[in-house]
């Protein structure tokens, strides 16, 4: 009754771009992003700024994680596509 995780393969592994993390735990370091914050990043990328907005309003460091990434998800925001975000 275990869960077949190995079999479980996706060619397309899930990554953000570079942004750096404002949760209590992993505060400053690039990419240590917690799950809100991640949800809050695809979100906000994907142009529903208003939603993600009121995902991080929930935590106490939700706003920090703006302060600090919100010129970066701007221009992620601002690509059309993937080799956009890395140039």
């Amino acid at each position: 009754d275990e869960i077949p995780f190995r079999q479980m393969k996706s060619g397309h592994h899930r990554l953000l771009p570079f942004l750096v993390a404002a949760n209590t735990v992993n505060y400053g370091r690039p990419s240590k992003l917690s799950c809100v914050e991640a949800a809050a990043a695809t979100l906000y990328i994907c142009g529903r700024k208003d939603a993600a907005l009121a995902l991080l309003k929930e935590f106490s460091w939700g706003m920090e994680f703006m302060k600090l990434n919100e010129e970066l998800l701007d221009i992620y925001a601002s690509c059309t596509d993937a080799e956009d975000v890395v140039r």
